[in-house]
C-alpha cells in the first residue's frame, strides 16, 4: 500500500471550508440525471434577507442537508433550490432604521427612492445569510438559487394574483383588520401575537340618558376606545339588566347618546355583564355593530394617535389618551373600580407592538374554496404530515379558515398589480401596466400603493422558484418537489398556503411529505432570548466545536415535531464522537503502509503493486461479528431514514463506530496486525477498511465534513481508485446477509469480558496486572478458544493461567464466580488481590456505608422532616437509605468471601 498519514488531531478549521469549496467546484451539489428514477427535490425555506443564521436555521438546514445527502448517494437525481425572501415589514425596517440615523424618513426620500435604498442594502448586506449557510455544508445548487423579488418570481406573484382576481377569489373591501401602528400597515391574524399580560380592568359609570343620578356600569380594559363607543351591550338573559334594553345612555366626556343593546355574544360573567361597543376598535364589537346597524367610529391614526374625532384627546398617544381619560373620569366620579387583569393582548410578530383593530380598505383572498382542496389532499394521502398529530392541528385551522388581507401598506414587496383610472374610477387587474382605461381611454391612471403580504409570494415559493408560470425544463423534472422540511410554528403562515396555492395553480400538490421540526431551547428547556442571555449563536458553536458537532446534536437530539434542548455539553460530546472516528481511521490508515503488523521488507525489494493480491488469512470469528453487524445496522438505519426517524438511525451509528468498531473490533485486531502472521493481519486490515468505508457512508450525512475527509485519506491509503471521486457521490450502502451464530457467539465473549472488567474494578486491582480465569463456556468453547487472544487481551489475562473448557470439573474455591450467557467464568482472588489491603479497604468502605445508613434513618425518622420537607427530598432521602443499605450488603458479602480465603 502506499504510505500515508493523517494529522494527529481533526481541525474542523483547516477542513471545512477548503472541503465545501471542492465540492460546489466539482459539481456536486447539482442534480445527476438518472434514468428511471424520480428525482428528489427540496425547496429551502427562504430566510429573511436581513436575516443572521440562528439556531433554527441550523436546524432546519442540517435536517435538509441530511435528506438532500442521503438521497444523492441513493442514486436519485436531487435538487435542492436555495434562495432568500425579501421579508417585506422586516427589510422596511431595516432601512427606515438606517435614515432614522441619517435623520430622514422613508417619506422624505420618497417610494422610488426607497426602494433603491432597500434594493442597495440587500445587495450589501443581503447574502451574508448566504454565507452563513455555506458554513452549515449545505449542498444545495447554489446556480438555481432565487429571491422572491427576482424578475422570475415576481412575475409570478403577478399571474397567480390576476387568476386568482379573476376567479373571484381575490376581492378589495373594508373590514376590520389587524393594524400595527408602528409598521403602519395591516398585518394577517397569523402575524399577531396574543401573550398573557395584566393590566387594568376599568370599571365605569355611563348615565342613563332620562333616569338623572342611574348609571349602567361598563368594565373595559381600553378606556381610550370608549370615545368611538356608538352603544353598550348585555345579554338577553342577564337578569340584572332586564327592562334596560333599548334605553339610551349619555357616552361619558363626549356626550354622544348611545343605545342599551342585547346580544349573545355578551358574556354576563366578564365584568359587570354590560360592555361598551366599538365596532372601530375591536373584532367582537365590529360583528355585533354589524348586527345592529351600529355606527363605527375610528377614533385613531395609522400610527395610533388620537385623531379628530377623539375630540379633547386629539393628538395624544394612546398611552396619554388612557392616562387623561381615566383621570377625567375620575375627575366626573364616574369610575366605579380599577383592579388587575389578566387577558391575552396582541402585539406585531415583526415589532412587538401592540396591534390595534381598525377598519381599513383592504384586499383580501377568499380562502374557504383554495382550503377544501387543501383539507382532501391530507385526507386522502397524497400530502403526509410528520409527526402525524399535526394533521389534526392542520384540519381544524382549514375548516375554521377566515378571509386572508394580503395588502400591507408598504413600499418594499411586490406592488400589487391593479391599477384605477382617475377619470371614471375603473378598476384593472393585469400582468402588465395598462396604457389606458378599458371603461373610459382615459389615460390617467395610478397603480394601488400597497404591496402584498410576503407570505403571498412565498406561498409560491416550490413551483415559482422552478420556473412558473412558464413551461421550464426544471418544472417538469422537479415539480412536485419531494418533501417540505420547516418548523411546526409554520405550518399555517407557510405550508398550508403553499399547498393552497400549488394546487390552484398547478393541479398538483406541492409535495408529498411535510416534515416538521421543533424549537431549539437551551439545556433548561426555556426559550433562547436576548433578555434571558440564553441565546447560543450557531457561528460560534462551529468555531468552537466544528460543524458536524453541532449537525450531529442537532439530528440526534431531536424528534419530528417536538422541542429539542441544546445543550453545549451535548455539542462537545459529539464533537468527541468526530475525534473518535478521527483516530480509529487514523490507526485503520497507518496500518495501511507497507509492512505494517509485519518486520518491514529489505531496503530495495519490491513494493507491492496496487490491486495486487493480498495474501490472507480465513476470516475469525471478531470479522464475520463486525461485518454482520454492520450489515445489521446497514439495513436499520435504511430502514429508518426511509421513515424519517433520523434521531435513532444517528444514534445506532453513533453506537455501532464508538462502541462496537473503535471500542471491540480495532482492540481485537491489534492482536493480528502486530502478530507476525501477514496473512492474518492482512485479513484484518481489509475487514478493518470494508468496514470502516461502509460506516462511513452511513454517516456521512450527518457528519459530512469528517467523513470525506477521512474517507479521502483512507481511498489514498489502501489505494482504492475505484471508490469513486468522493465520499458525498459515493453510493448509500446495501445491507448484506448476516451471520447470527457470529453475534451469537462473539455476544457471549464480549459479555464475559465486560463481567471480568467490572470484577476488576469492584476489586480495585491494578491495571497492568494479568490475571488467572478457568472459562467453562459450554458449547461456545471453541469460540472462546478461537479468540483467546482477544479474550487475553481486553480482559488482561495471564495467558499461561487462561484455562477454556466446555466444562470444570469442580468449581474453584476460593474464586470470584461470574456467570454470563450460561458461561462460568472464575477468578482465582488469591492471584487477583492483596486479601489484606483489600480487606482493609472493604473495611473502611462499610464503615463509611453504616455512617450514611445512620444519617438517613435519623433523618427520616424525624417526623418534622417527612411532614414539612417537599415530597421529592424525602424520596430522595429514601433512595439514597436503600441504596446504601444495598451497597452494605453487598460489602458484607465480598469481606465474608475474604475471610474464608
Amino acid at each position: 500500500m502506499a504510505e500515508t498519514t493523517m494529522p494527529k488531531i481533526y481541525d474542523p478549521r483547516t477542513v471545512e471550508r477548503a472541503l465545501y469549496d471542492w465540492w460546489e467546484a466539482q459539481g456536486y451539489f447539482k442534480p445527476r440525471p438518472a434514468e428511471g428514477r424520480r428525482p428528489f427535490v427540496i425547496s429551502m425555506p427562504p430566510p429573511n434577507v436581513t436575516g443572521k443564521l440562528h439556531l433554527g436555521h441550523a436546524m432546519t438546514a442540517s435536517v435538509q442537508d441530511l435528506m438532500i445527502r442521503y438521497h444523492r448517494m441513493r442514486g436519485e437525481p436531487t435538487l435542492w433550490v436555495p434562495g432568500s425572501d425579501h421579508a417585506g415589514i422586516a427589510t422596511q425596517n431595516v432601512v427606515e432604521r438606517q435614515l432614522a440615523k441619517e435623520g430622514q424618513t422613508r417619506h422624505d426620500l420618497g417610494r422610488e427612492a426607497f426602494v433603491a435604498r432597500a434594493w442597495q442594502w440587500k445587495e450589501e448586506y443581503g447574502g451574508f445569510i448566504t454565507q452563513q449557510h455555506r458554513r452549515l455544508g449545505v449542498s444545495c445548487d447554489w446556480e438555481r438559487e432565487r429571491f422572491t423579488l427576482d424578475e422570475g418570481l415576481s412575475r409570478a406573484v403577478r399571474e397567480a394574483f390576476v387568476r386568482l382576481y379573476e376567479k373571484g377569489l381575490i376581492y378589495r373591501g373594508t373590514y376590520l383588520v389587524n393594524w400595527c401602528p408602528r409598521c403602519t400597515t395591516a398585518i394577517s391574524d397569523l402575524e399577531v401575537i396574543h401573550r398573557e399580560e395584566v393590566t387594568k380592568l376599568w370599571h365605569i359609570k355611563y348615565p342613563l340618558e332620562e333616569r338623572p343620578g342611574e348609571y349602567v356600569t361598563v368594565a373595559t380594559t381600553r378606556p381610550e376606545t370608549m370615545l368611538g363607543d356608538t352603544a353598550v351591550a348585555v345579554n338577553p338573559e342577564d337578569a340584572r339588566y332586564q327592562g334596560l334594553t333599548g334605553q339610551k345612555l349619555v357616552l361619558p366626556l363626549v356626550g354622544r347618546v348611545i343605545p342599551i343593546i342585547a346580544d349573545d355574544e355578551v358574556d354576563p360573567r366578564f365584568g359587570t355583564g354590560a360592555v361598551k361597543v366599538t365596532p372601530a376598535h375591536d373584532p367582537v364589537d365590529y360583528e355585533m355593530g354589524k348586527r345592529h346597524g351600529l355606527a363605527a367610529i375610528d377614533v385613531m391614526t395609522d400610527t395610533g394617535e388620537m385623531n379628530e374625532q377623539a375630540g379633547a384627546f386629539a393628538g395624544q398617544t394612546q398611552a396619554e389618551a388612557r392616562r387623561n381619560v381615566v383621570a377625567a373620569l375620575e375627575d366626573q366620579g364616574l369610575i366605579a373600580k380599577i383592579e388587575d387583569y389578566r387577558h391575552a393582548v396582541g402585539h406585531c410578530q415583526r415589532c412587538d407592538t401592540l396591534v390595534e383593530p381598525r377598519i381599513s380598505t383592504q384586499w383580501f383572498v377568499r380562502m374557504a374554496p383554495l382550503a377544501k382542496p387543501a383539507l382532501e389532499a391530507v385526507r386522502d394521502g397524497r400530502i403526509r404530515i410528520i409527526p402525524e398529530r399535526f394533521e389534526k392541528v392542520y384540519f381544524n385551522w382549514l375548516e375554521n379558515i377566515r378571509d386572508w388581507c394580503i395588502s400591507r401598506q408598504l413600499w418594499w414587496g411586490h406592488r400589487i398589480p391593479v391599477w384605477y383610472c382617475q377619470g371614471c374610477g375603473a378598476e384593472m387587474v393585469g400582468l402588465a401596466e395598462p396604457t389606458a382605461c378599458t371603461q373610459c381611454g382615459g389615460t390617467a391612471l395610478f397603480q394601488d400603493p400597497d404591496v402584498l403580504d410576503t407570505w403571498f409570494s412565498s406561498g409560491l415559493w416550490p413551483f415559482s422558484t422552478l420556473g412558473w408560470p412558464e413551461d421550464t425544463e426544471d418544472l417538469r423534472t422537479f415539480y412536485p418537489t419531494s418533501v417540505m422540511e420547516t418548523a411546526y410554528d409554520i405550518l399555517f403562515f407557510w405550508v398550508a398556503r403553499m399547498i393552497m396555492f400549488g394546487l390552484e395553480m398547478t393541479g398538483e400538490v406541492p409535495f408529498h411529505t411535510v416534515y416538521l421540526h421543533g424549537m431549539v431551547r437551551d439545556e433548561y428547556g426555556q426559550k433562547m432570548s436576548k433578555s434571558k442571555g440564553n441565546v447560543v449563536d450557531p457561528i460560534e458553536i462551529m468555531d468552537e466545536y466544528g460543524t458536524d458537532a453541532m449537525r450531529f446534536s442537532f439530528l440526534t437530539g431531536s424528534t419530528p415535531g417536538n422541542d429539542m434542548k441544546l445543550s453545549l455539553t451535548r455539542v462537545e460530546a459529539n464533537r468527541n464522537f468526530a475525534n473518535k472516528i478521527w483516530n480509529a481511521a487514523r490507526f485503520v490508515v497507518s496500518n495501511l503502509e507497507v509492512g505494517a503488523g509485519s518486520p518491514r521488507p529489505e531496503a530495495g525489494s519490491p513494493r507491492p503493486e496496487a490491486g495486487s493480491p493480498r495474501p490472507e488469512a480465513p476470516e475469525t470469528l471478531a470479522d464475520r461479528w463486525i461485518q454482520s453487524r454492520l450489515q445489521r445496522v446497514t439495513a436499520d438505519v435504511t430502514r429508518l431514514m426511509d421513515d424519517y426517524q433520523f434521531g435513532e438511525a444517528g444514534r445506532q451509528i453513533y453506537d455501532f463506530l464508538w462502541a462496537e468498531f473503535a471500542d471491540w473490533y480495532i482492540e481485537i485486531s491489534k492482536a493480528r496486525l502486530y502478530g507476525g502472521d501477514p496473512a492474518a493481519a492482512a485479513t484484518a486490515r481489509r475487514v478493518l477498511v470494508t468496514v470502516l468505508e461502509q460506516a462511513l457512508r452511513l454517516l456521512h450525512p450527518y457528519m459530512p465534513f469528517v467523513t470525506e475527509t477521512i474517507w479521502q485519506n483512507l481511498k489514498r491509503a489502501w489505494q482504492a481508485d475505484d471508490w469513486g471521486e468522493a465520499l458525498m457521490i459515493a453510493p448509500w450502502p446495501t445491507a448484506g446477509a448476516t451471520d447470527a451464530e457470529a453475534e451469537r457467539q462473539m455476544g457471549a465473549i464480549m459479555d464475559a469480558v465486560r463481567a471480568i472488567r467490572n470484577a476488576r474494578a469492584e476489586y480495585d486491582v491494578e491495571p497492568g496486572r494479568k490475571i488467572a480465569a478457568l472459562v467453562a463456556a459450554g458449547e461456545l468453547a471453541p469460540a472462546f478458544e478461537a479468540e483467546r487472544a482477544a479474550l487475553v487481551g481486553l480482559a488482561h489475562l495471564d495467558d499461561g493461567q487462561l484455562t477454556i473448557a466446555r466444562a470444570l470439573p469442580e468449581k474453584p474455591a476460593k474464586a470470584l464466580a461470574l456467570v454470563t450467557d450460561g458461561v462460568e467464568t472464575y477468578l482465582p482472588l488469591a492471584g487477583m488481590v492483596d486479601l489484606e489491603r483489600e480487606q482493609a479497604r472493604l473495611g473502611k468502605e462499610l464503615e463509611s456505608v453504616q455512617a450514611d445508613i445512620a444519617r438517613a434513618e435519623g433523618l427520616l425518622s424525624n417526623e418534622r422532616f417527612v411532614a414539612k420537607a417537599p415530597a421529592d427530598v424525602v424520596q430522595k432521602e429514601r433512595d439514597k437509605l436503600a441504596a446504601a443499605q444495598e451497597r452494605k450488603a453487598a460489602l458484607a458479602a465480598r469481606l465474608e468471601l475474604l475471610a474464608g480465603m
